[in-house]
């Protein structure tokens, strides 16, 4: 399933960002491309502006001169003094290009309205007109010009091949088009290992969920194992030995109740309903209940409880007082459950200039460096011989959740001497 997600999010975030990659690069392309076409028109106005300034400022037209400008600027030329064509060496127009010439001043005539008749011997100014023609097989820019010359009219139309202007938008389209194919490449194999890294959370939460119902369901099979046991004992039994059965079967219930109590808290965690009622809170009011709670106990199991509050008084902590002293009775309680008799157990708060921070320190079989972070997952035992019914290995992962629904931390490190010490920060 996993595989099939991860191929079809490779292909959507490749589809996808290629599309917007070819997108943009399309209209950065039009763009150049305009831009490139703009200024070639430009350039050749400026060349045919050229052209006129010279003709109109002499009376005798130079070879030389209209060799050189044709050598400059690839200009192909075909001049008409009075209807006569002029033919100076290579500015001959090619026979195959006279048509072309013919299209031109047809084209200019009939779409621009410029005629040689409107062009007479009074007349000063010359008239001009640039565009652009397709032929067949090349397109062009191109001019025509009326000039009035000696009397006359000088009939000039200028061709100039777009071929440069072709090669260099077919080179820039290669271009960008190795770009993004390059791109898309990169993007797809990022995308292959971004995606990947997306999907390591969903099979972790996958593989811990699949794990959560099958320790669920074995600790919730034990006692209702037990109970149909006693249940089918009870009809057979004598009845002092049914109440017996009957205790059992209260016993088991309660603590398959316990059980789904835990598994019900950890539910709304999860879908963040965790109801959370804070108020102002004495931290060190709430750790002498604590202890005053757990003193009895510890005494029967031979263990030594003590606390350690600070001199001065304590402002209060913004907490849910009921939230927070279900952390401290599930901080005590696993640490009443591992420390042996003999034992100690000590609780402490500390104040600094933005934090409280409270330990519940033992000396009992303490936990390995390795299993220091595991020891908050659900289900989780660190002494896998434990077989204390009273705990399902859900209540440190409790603590932790409500901890963190408070933006605090908990964490457990080494007791100096042996032993674990669970210590937990809330800010002012």
């Amino acid at each position: 399933m996993f595989r099939k997600l991860h191929i079809r999010l490779t292909l959507l975030c490749s589809v996808v960002s290629s599309l917007i990659l070819i997108f943009m690069s399309f209209a950065c392309l039009s763009f150049q491309e305009a831009e490139a076409r703009e200024r070639y028109f430009s350039d050749f106005q400026v060349n045919v502006n050229m052209l006129i300034n010279y003709l109109e400022s002499q009376t005798v037209i130079s070879h030389n001169w209209l060799s050189q400008f044709h050598t400059d600027t690839h200009f192909e030329m075909d001049i008409l003094d009075n209807g006569n064509r002029l033919a100076f060496g290579n500015l001959k127009p090619l026979p195959s290009k006279e048509r072309v010439f013919t299209f031109v001043r047809e084209t200019a005539r009939n779409e621009y309205q410029l005629f040689e008749e409107s062009i007479t011997p009074q007349s000063i100014l010359s008239a001009h007109k640039e565009f652009e023609i397709t032929t067949d097989d090349m397109s062009y820019y191109a001019s025509v010009i009326m000039l009035p010359k000696n009397n006359g009219v000088l009939n000039i139309a200028i061709l100039y091949s777009q071929e440069k202007l072709q090669k260099d938008v077919s080179s820039q389209r290669m271009y960008f088009a190795a770009v993004d194919i390059a791109a898309i490449m990169l993007l797809t194999v990022f995308f292959w290992f971004f995606t990947w890294r997306m999907i390591l959370p969903l099979m972790e939460n996958r593989r811990k969920q699949t794990e959560f119902i099958a320790f669920a369901s074995h600790e919730l099979r034990s006692p209702l194992t037990v109970m149909l046991s006693a249940l089918s004992a009870m009809k057979h039994a004598a009845p002092p030995d049914a109440e017996r059965f009957a205790q059992t079967i209260a016993v088991e219930g309660k603590r398959m109740s316990r059980l789904i109590d835990d598994m019900l808290t950890l539910s709304s965690a999860d879908s963040s309903h965790f109801t959370m009622q804070k108020s102002k809170v004495e931290l060190d009011t709430l750790l002498l209940s604590a202890y005053e709670k757990f003193e009895a106990l510890a005494k029967d199991k031979n263990i030594s409880l003590k606390i350690d509050l600070p001199d001065d008084s304590v402002l209060p902590c913004q907490c849910d007082k009921e939230r927070m002293e279900q952390v401290l009775s599930i901080l005590l309680d696993n640490a009443l459950s591992y420390t042996p008799s003999g034992g100690a157990i000590g609780l402490s708060l500390q104040t600094s200039a933005d934090k409280f921070t409270l330990r519940v320190a033992d000396n009992g079989i303490g936990i390995p460096d390795t299993e220091k972070k595991a020891v908050f997952d659900r289900f989780y035992r660190c002494d896998k011989s434990h077989k204390d019914k009273a705990h399902f290995g859900l209540g440190l992962c409790i603590a932790w959740e409500i901890v963190h629904m408070h933006k605090g931390k908990l964490w457990v490190e080494d007791t100096p001497g042996g032993g674990a010490t669970f210590v937990m920060v809330l800010r002012y």
